[in-house]
């Protein structure tokens, strides 16, 4: 393709990434953050995060930052690159603590006292790999104000 000519999916593909990535991200992040969708709030999350898995509370704070604060970059593409690298290293350490152990698949009938295995995670480091290299595309906040 030309330079400076464009396909119609440079236009929305990201965007289609970015929409549901940030979503799920900012969701997870508010449960951890502020306790809401059934979540344990900033104080259950440090002491789960310690407890169970050893994860250090700077670590922890982090986690909570790249989640919450990077689903809303990635959602409305501001700074994607970072958070969508934030979410990476996010999803890298929860394949790592907690899903390798049980496999690739989920746990679609939620099976008690069995985890949910990789395949998700997967998924969601994908999507986040892409935004990192790519950006966030024509329709992103990082266009208005990096003028790039």
């Amino acid at each position: 393709m030309a330079k400076g000519s464009f396909d119609a999916t440079d236009l929305i593909a990201p965007l289609m990434l970015r929409i549901p990535l940030g979503l799920i991200f900012m969701a997870h992040g508010s449960q951890k953050l502020l306790g809401l969708f059934g979540g344990q709030g900033l104080t259950g999350t440090f002491r789960t995060f310690e407890d169970k898995m050893g994860i250090p509370p700077i670590f922890t704070l982090l986690a909570i930052i790249a989640e919450f604060g990077g689903g809303f970059g990635i959602l409305t593409g501001f700074l994607t690159r970072l958070s969508a690298a934030g979410i990476s290293a996010v999803m890298l350490v929860a394949i790592y603590k907690v899903h390798w152990a049980h496999g690739f698949f989920l746990n679609i009938s939620c099976v008690a006292g069995r985890g949910h295995g990789i395949e998700y995670n997967t998924a969601l480091l994908g999507m986040s790999l892409y935004l990192m290299i790519a950006g966030g595309g024509r329709w992103c906040l990082d266009r208005l104000v990096f003028r790039s």
